[in-house]
C-alpha cells in the first residue's frame, strides 16, 4: 500500500493523538436531533420543531428586504469590520463602537474568549447546567474547568439556578475566566439586579467575567437586569448577545460582544476575516430599526410561555421558571420514551441528558398552533 493510501485509511484516533491536548479530549457540540432528516421525513409543514429555541415568528420583514438588496453584490467581500452594524449597535446600547466585536453567532465569540484568555494550567469557572459551549471553550483551550454546583432543584426561588456565592468561592489566583449565562440555557433561570451588582463587585480584578445574554431581550421579570450598565465601571466584563433568538435570524449566524476597548482589540487578533457575511450584516442592521416588530414578537413569546407553562403543569408535569423562549420540563424516568413517542408524531423537543438532566426535555415556546399540537401529541403519549 502506498504512503498516500495508508494515510487515507488512518482513523480518527490517529489524528486525535496529533491534535492539541485540549482538543484530544474534546467532543463536538451536540446540536440535538437531525432536523434536516426529520423535515424530509415529515415535511416542513407537518413537523413541529420545538427543540432549538428559535423565534417561530421569524425576523422583521425589513430583514428580507435588506437581504434581497444585497444579492447583487454577492461577488464582493463584506465590510471586514462591519462598521455600519457596529454603529447601529453602539447607538442602541449607548456605548462606543470600540466596545463591540462581531461574531459568527455568539458561539464563536464564547469559544474565542477561551482561546484568547485561557490556556493550559489556567482555570475557568462556570455553573453546572450552564450553556454547553462554556465547557467546550474551556477544554479546547486546554484549561481546567471548575464546575460549580447549581442551586438545588428544591430551591424555593430559583431551582437549578446559578449559585453566585459558590462561583465566587471557586475563584482562585489561577482563574482567568468566569462564564455566566443570564438568563441561562437550558434551565431558563435568571438572577436580578441586586444579585448581579453584588456578584460583579466581588470578582477579583484579574478575572474576566463573561455574561452570556443570548435571551436578554425576552426577560421581563421585574428584577431582571442586564450587565450592560456595569460595563463603564468594570473593565473586566464581557457580554455576548445574539441575533438568533429574539430577532429571529438564527439562519444567518450573527452575534456580538460588548466589552472594554482593550479586550475587544485583543480579541480582534484572532477574529476570522470577514466572519459575518454581507447579507447578514444588512439584515441585522435592518431588524434593529424595527422595534415595533420586535416588541410584538416578544409579547407573543411572553403570553405563549405563560399559557404553555400552565397547560403543562395541569398535566402533572414539573415546569421550571423561565425568562426565555423555552421551558425546562421534568417528565420523569420515562422521559426518553415520551420524547421518542412525540417524535413519531412529528413533534421534536430537545433531550437534556447531555446536560445531566435526563429526566427533562427542553420545550421551545412555539406559535399558539404549534403549542396546541404539542399538547395534543403529549396527551396521546401520557394519557
Amino acid at each position: 500500500m502506498s504512503a498516500i493510501a495508508s494515510d487515507a485509511v488512518r482513523d480518527e484516533a490517529w489524528f486525535a493523538a496529533r491534535a492539541s491536548r485540549g482538543v484530544q479530549g474534546l467532543r463536538a457540540y451536540d446540536p440535538g436531533h437531525d432536523l434536516v432528516a426529520f423535515r424530509r421525513k415529515f415535511g416542513v409543514d407537518n413537523l413541529v420543531e420545538l427543540g432549538s429555541n428559535e423565534n417561530p415568528y421569524g425576523p422583521s420583514p425589513a430583514a428580507r428586504m435588506a437581504i434581497l438588496d444585497q444579492l447583487h453584490s454577492l461577488h464582493r467581500y463584506p465590510d471586514p469590520l462591519g462598521l455600519d452594524l457596529k454603529r447601529a449597535l453602539a447607538a442602541r446600547h449607548g456605548v462606543e463602537v470600540e466596545r463591540i466585536l462581531l461574531g459568527n453567532g455568539s458561539h464563536e465569540l464564547l469559544m474565542q474568549l477561551g482561546q484568547v484568555f485561557a490556556g493550559e494550567g489556567d482555570e475557568v469557572v462556570f455553573s453546572r447546567y450552564g450553556f454547553a459551549v462554556f465547557a467546550l471553550a474551556t477544554q479546547c483551550a486546554g484549561a481546567i474547568a471548575r464546575v460549580v454546583a447549581a442551586l438545588p432543584s428544591d430551591h424555593a426561588s430559583m431551582p437549578l439556578g446559578h449559585d453566585l456565592d459558590g462561583i465566587i468561592a471557586a475563584i482562585t489566583p489561577a482563574t482567568k475566566l468566569v462564564y455566566v449565562a443570564n438568563p441561562n440555557n437550558p434551565t431558563g433561570t435568571w438572577f436580578g439586579r441586586e444579585a448581579l451588582e453584588a456578584f460583579v463587585a466581588r470578582i477579583p480584578a484579574h478575572v474576566i467575567v463573561v455574561f452570556d445574554e443570548a435571551y436578554a431581550e425576552m426577560a421581563d421579570a421585574p428584577d431582571y437586569a442586564s450587565a450592560l450598565p456595569l460595563l463603564a465601571r468594570h473593565s473586566n466584563l464581557a457580554i455576548t448577545r445574539t441575533f438568533s433568538k429574539a430577532y429571529g435570524l438564527a439562519g444567518l449566524r450573527v452575534g456580538y460582544l460588548l466589552g472594554a476597548p482593550g479586550l475587544v482589540a485583543v480579541m480582534e487578533r484572532v477574529r476570522e476575516s470577514f466572519n459575518v457575511n454581507g447579507p447578514a450584516l444588512a439584515a441585522c442592521e435592518a431588524v434593529l430599526d424595527d422595534t415595533e416588530y420586535l416588541q410584538e414578537s416578544l409579547r407573543r413569546n411572553r403570553d405563549e410561555r405563560a399559557w404553555l407553562a400552565v397547560e403543562l403543569a395541569q398535566r402533572g408535569l414539573r415546569v421550571f421558571p423561565s425568562q426565555t423562549n423555552f421551558l425546562l420540563v421534568e417528565f420523569g424516568p420515562n422521559t426518553a420514551l415520551v420524547e421518542a413517542a412525540l417524535i413519531a408524531q412529528g413533534v421534536v423537543l430537545r433531550p437534556m441528558g447531555g446536560y445531566g438532566l435526563g429526566d427533562c426535555l427542553r420545550v421551545t415556546v412555539g406559535t399558539h398552533d404549534e403549542n396546541v399540537r404539542l399538547l395534543a401529541a403529549l396527551d396521546q403519549v401520557i394519557g
